[in-house]
């Protein structure tokens, strides 16, 4: 280790956790991730996981970390270990708007013409699609491989053994960061049988999408503010299903694999801050994965201070 080195505690285990863990510890840091909920327990499990800058903020910031994150995953993409991969899509919009804030984090985006019924506008582009359970298992290996360690640990406070903490709880931070405007984003989605769809498609006024990963689709979804229940709502499932298969016919007929849920950890603003010795790294919204590495590279500024 370098003499600018030190003992990392990254508390917290989804994917901003995790990617965090594996930046410092490719920086030479000594890295321990503590977490109540192992990496498939998380929110980040749950995760379509398609790139979009969706319900995170301040815009410059966000767009930063974004097309950082995507110049990562289009690496990553070449390893299949990964779980990444870069496809093409489309986000369908009612009405006519001027290109999304966040255009420059991507290479290319195009206006779409071949617009189904009921849409005046959309554009087309490639964009990271990240199976998560593969993707979170790989971090965690990476992590190992790296030196780390990845413990089950219920912790009723943040560590002040001296260590420098990473504080990439997520919701936690309600608590762990003194934070109430952090709060919950419920998200609601389906699994379906892979039925031959490669490109994601996306209705962001309705908030339905349909990603495709390797051996199964998955539709969404729900954007409810302030609900804590992580049960599946038979109801809502009956209307994802509907509206995502009005947006993808192919879906007619595919059968349904399960059923999941995700509280997104949505705040006025990200934060991504050195206080003492705790980094925070928090409140992404549903754009955990969408600003995970271009956070950690952040975070791994922010340890050297």
């Amino acid at each position: 280790m370098s003499s600018s080195a030190r003992r990392v505690l990254v508390v917290g285990a989804g994917v901003v956790g995790l990617t965090c863990a594996v930046r410092l510890l490719e920086a030479g840091h000594r890295v321990d991730v503590v977490a109540r909920d192992l990496p498939l327990e998380t929110t980040s499990a749950v995760a379509a996981a398609l790139w979009y800058p969706y319900r995170a903020l301040p815009q410059d910031r966000v767009t930063a970390w974004a097309a950082r994150s995507y110049e990562v995953f289009e690496d990553l993409a070449a390893d299949e270990r990964t779980g990444v991969r870069m496809l093409t899509g489309t986000e369908l919009l009612r009405e006519h708007q001027p290109d999304p804030w966040w255009r420059s984090a991507v290479p290319a985006l195009d206006r779409e013409t071949a617009l189904p019924p009921g849409y005046a506008d959309g554009w087309t582009f490639v964009a990271p699609v990240v199976d998560m359970p593969v993707h979170l298992r790989w971090l965690t290996a990476r992590v190992d491989d790296l030196g780390g360690t990845l413990t089950r640990m219920n912790l009723s406070a943040l560590p002040g053994d001296g260590s420098l903490v990473v504080n990439a709880t997520g919701l936690g931070a309600r608590h762990f960061g003194a934070d109430p405007g952090v709060h919950p984003v419920r998200g609601q989605v389906m699994v379906l049988e892979q039925v031959g769809l490669d490109r994601w498609t996306l209705d962001g006024a309705g908030l339905t999408y349909v990603v495709p990963r390797t051996h199964e689709v998955v539709v969404g979804g729900t954007d409810v503010e302030g609900e804590w229940s992580r049960t599946p709502d038979p109801e809502v499932a009956a209307a994802i299903l509907h509206r995502a298969t009005a947006l993808v016919p192919q879906l007619e007929g595919a059968r349904v694999l399960r059923h999941k849920v995700g509280l997104r950890p949505a705040r006025p603003e990200v934060r991504v801050e050195r206080v003492r010795d705790v980094v925070h790294c928090y409140g992404h919204g549903g754009a955990g994965v969408t600003l995970s590495w271009g956070c950690a590279d952040d975070v791994v500024e922010l340890a050297r201070d």
